[in-house]
């Protein structure tokens, strides 16, 4: 982890000492109506964070390429509010599966860490002015370690081991339909859909509490995808005045049909930031997410075993994050119309149904180009 944080905050330095400088030559102050190019400024808040997705739109015949990462580290276990020990899951946590054969009473895998990255890759389109089309790929990466314990019983530990998924996810396809604009204050609805492109039969070895290491299905969270076509309704609110700007957004995940018996939780998310422009290509920005999401509904009869990530009931609950921004928009010759934002998350509050892991920190970057 601290490896790949120095590794990460290296480039995010080496990135940004390169635009301050670079970027700082476009304008020599606020309120200009012109920078020093004779250039209308770009305003860099002008975008929400770089962690909400479809929160503004473009004018008729604009188009917008964009590339987000994102690295998500999740350690350590809780049951709704309060933290668990690895030792109390195998005691105390009954084991979903018992009774069918080689299946022990209590749980005996326990999963330590996760850590996921996301690549996102996206397109956006006006054809006219009140209605901005988007189009988002995405390849992840997860890997997970875990605990074994010894037999069916007792904390003697027998070995730890990990798993790995890599792959294309899902693709969303989206609408943002423009419903009020009087210069400060902007609405629009998100109507969107995402298609089953991320594989769910994902495969990797483990290590049983007998000693053994066959190749499983994994769980649900080290799937790709959704295995489900799901609507994704939302609505989006932004305003500016002077050198503030805020805004608010609702997004839901509505899961339709089933995928081999099983369809993730619904998923509704609700996120509120206000940014401050310290210059027309700068500005920094604070956010408050909240997300609901409801346990998996039904079962894969490929996923069992004595680890809480394949028992549908661990997975959904409630989170609050706060997060911290930046946003730089290029002003001048090349750079213009490039904008590059970088986004920390931290926990606020989780209430999860558990076991499950706790996320601990969530980092994104990106670049967007509008032309």
């Amino acid at each position: 982890m601290i490896s790949i944080l120095k590794k990460e905050a290296i480039i995010a330095s080496s990135l940004l000492f390169i635009c301050l400088n670079v970027f700082a030559d476009a304008d020599h102050g606020i309120g200009m109506e012109l920078n020093s190019a004779g250039l209308k400024p770009i305003r860099a808040d002008s975008h929400a964070p770089i962690g909400v997705m479809g929160e503004h739109m473009h004018s008729k015949g604009e188009w917008m390429l964009s590339y987000r990462y994102q690295y998500m580290d999740m350690g350590g276990n809780r049951i709704g509010s309060s933290d668990v020990s690895s030792d109390f899951i195998v005691q105390n946590v009954a084991n979903r599966f018992f009774g069918a054969p080689g299946q022990p009473a209590t749980l005996r895998i326990v999963p330590t860490k996760m850590t996921m990255e996301m690549h996102m890759f996206g397109a956006m389109y006006a054809p006219t002015d009140w209605l901005t089309l988007m189009l988002m790929g995405m390849h992840m990466n997860k890997s997970m370690d875990h605990t074994t314990y010894r037999g069916g019983a007792g904390t003697t530990v027998r070995g730890h081991f990990n798993t790995k998924s890599s792959g294309l996810s899902d693709t969303k396809v989206s609408g943002m339909f423009r419903i009020f604009n009087n210069g400060m204050h902007k609405v629009h609805l998100n109507a969107g859909i995402s298609l089953p492109t991320g594989d769910t039969d994902e495969t990797d070895n483990i290590l049983t509490p007998m000693g053994m290491t066959p190749t499983v299905t994994l769980p649900y969270a080290m799937q790709l995808g959704s295995g489900t076509f799901d609507v994704m309704p939302g609505i989006t609110y932004s305003a500016t005045l002077n050198q503030l700007n805020w805004g608010a957004q609702y997004m839901g995940t509505i899961h339709t049909g089933d995928n081999d018996g099983y369809s993730w939780g619904d998923k509704h998310e609700i996120t509120s930031w206000l940014s401050y422009q310290w210059r027309p290509w700068v500005s920094t920005s604070a956010r408050v997410a909240y997300k609901h999401e409801q346990q998996i509904d039904g079962i894969d009869s490929r996923i069992a075993g004595p680890v809480q990530t394949a028992d549908p009931d661990n997975y959904g609950g409630d989170s609050v994050s706060m997060n911290f921004g930046l946003n730089l928009a290029g002003q001048t010759g090349l750079l213009r119309g490039h904008r590059l934002a970088f986004e920390a998350g931290i926990p606020l509050h989780q209430d999860l149904n558990g076991p499950q892991m706790e996320t601990d920190l969530v980092l994104t970057a990106g670049w967007q180009y509008a032309y």
